[in-house]
């Protein structure tokens, strides 16, 4: 699905390739053993802070050390009407049902590259303060993860 984005969307386009990619060194667990099932944890989770009341941006890196691929399916916040999966190829990006989490490996999300959207911000994060959300995938239970709100233009020290 194809979407067309306002000036607004432009202006945190923007913004985020100046944020950078990575972040904290928070960890959220999902439990899977064995070579057949997927085995998640979530790392490097930040929000560069709003430069627009209405929309954000979420990054952060997905490790699997299972041996079952699964898939990002939806992300959930109270912190905005809906939170929508990006992928970004040849400098435009487009909303997605899904992103890969492939076995053995990572899904990682950064500036310029797949990303989340927050969308009907209910308020606007600011800087040292956390966002709740929880991730969806195809076939592994819900993730939750704190996404620590750093400055506009955060760049990691270390991440992706």
């Amino acid at each position: 699905m194809r979407r067309r984005l306002g000036p607004a969307a432009l202006l945190i386009a923007g913004a985020l390739a100046l944020a950078g990619c990575g972040g904290s060194d928070s960890d959220s667990g999902n439990s899977g053993s064995g070579s057949g099932t997927a085995e998640l944890s979530v790392s490097s989770a930040y929000m560069p802070q709003p430069v627009s009341d209405e929309m954000a941006a979420g990054f952060f890196t997905v490790t699997n050390k299972g041996g079952a691929a699964d898939e990002l399916t939806s992300v959930t916040s109270d912190a905005a009407g809906q939170v929508t999966v990006h992928e970004t190829n040849g400098g435009a990006m487009q909303e997605v049902k899904s992103l890969k989490v492939p076995a053995h490996g990572e899904l990682v999300l950064k500036s310029g590259g797949n990303h989340l959207m927050f969308e009907q911000l209910k308020r606007k994060p600011k800087e040292g303060q956390t966002v709740s959300v929880e991730l969806h995938f195809a076939r592994s239970g819900p993730v939750k993860v704190e996404m620590p709100v750093k400055s506009a233009t955060y760049t990691p020290k270390t991440g992706h």
